[in-house]
């Protein structure tokens, strides 16, 4: 999410310590051992992604694509796009280096179609990482995911796993124990993400240790994140995704290598905490005192992913 230069400059420092490589593991700042010479090895120049689009479901969909080898598609945060959680962090030169990449523009956000419909939003969105397999003409593909990207690609791991060779979720779990106050929650910001405000969606990812930001922090990242965005498409994509639901069954069968990653100060942590209980085979990474808004550009995160990737070539 865009939230990370906003809110970037409010988070605390973070001291190095050794990479602890262990299968449930929490990776310190400042080294990430062996993961790094895996992530460290890309220059921006030698993967400049290419923009191109495809049809949807009569929705266009934008991509940014580079590099060769085994398909790596990225699914992005809500309210951000494809420069802006992957390009800009360098999580896609990264992985460009070694990998075939399409970062994908999610319908209502970037360069994407933008339809005001919540019914076009949620399932919908969550086959267009499975519709652009198909367009490029590929069977099967690594999703990563990062926020609603990664509810997204939960929900669809749970449809079509046949099409997944591996599964990251990163910054969020698939909704699998959706309340009535979450449904109340989500209506109001919805509701405020029309009148272009993100104040309760801030508040509610704002991490339990720090300050929380005042009225006017508030309004300037609300401004910052929204600025040139569709408002009324933001919204019907905040309403469509309490339609991508799953069951904890579900969770329990899923067989695909996945991989889940969050910062020890995400508010998302007790979400990935569940979802490793009700299956153990689900990989967990934290990354410690990364936010929901500042693990997208810490090293950790495209080490951890890399790292995954490797072990799960084909």
């Amino acid at each position: 999410m865009p939230l990370i230069s906003a809110i970037h400059h409010l988070t605390v420092a973070h001291q190095p310590a050794a990479f602890v490589p262990l299968r449930r593991r929490t990776l310190l700042a400042g080294t990430v051992g062996t993961l790094a010479a895996l992530a460290g090895c890309a220059t921006p120049a030698s993967v400049a992604p290419v923009r191109r689009r495809f049809v949807s479901a009569g929705v266009e969909i934008s991509y940014l694509q580079a590099g060769e080898g085994e398909t790596v598609v990225l699914a992005h945060g809500f309210s951000s796009s494809a420069q802006q959680q992957w390009v800009d962090t360098g999580v896609f030169h990264k992985l460009a280096a070694r990998y075939r990449v399409l970062a994908l523009d999610g319908r209502g956000h970037g360069h994407s179609g933008k339809p005001h419909d919540a019914s076009q939003y949620g399932p919908q969105a969550a086959q267009d990482a499975i519709r652009l397999l198909d367009h490029i003409g590929q069977a099967q593909g690594h999703i990563v995911g990062y926020s609603l990207g990664a509810i997204l690609s939960g929900y669809q791991l749970t449809q079509s796993p046949e099409r997944f060779r591996t599964c990251v979720l990163a910054g969020a779990t698939p909704r699998f124990r959706w309340t009535a106050e979450d449904q109340r929650k989500l209506d109001i910001e919805a509701a405020e993400m029309e009148q272009g405000s993100k104040k309760s969606q801030i508040l509610r990812l704002w991490p339990k240790d720090r300050p929380q930001p005042t009225d006017a922090q508030i309004r300037e990242m609300s401004a910052k994140d929204l600025a040139g965005q569709d408002h009324r498409a933001l919204a019907a994509s905040r309403r469509g995704g309490a339609r991508a639901l799953i069951t904890p069954a579900q969770v329990a069968a899923i067989r695909v290598p996945t991989l889940g990653i969050v910062g020890t100060a995400d508010p998302y942590l007790a979400e990935f905490r569940a979802m490793e209980a009700m299956n153990p085979a689900i990989e967990l990474v934290t990354i410690d005192g990364a936010s929901h808004a500042t693990a997208p550009g810490r090293p950790e995160l495209a080490a951890a992913v890399l790292e995954f990737l490797v072990r799960h070539r084909g």
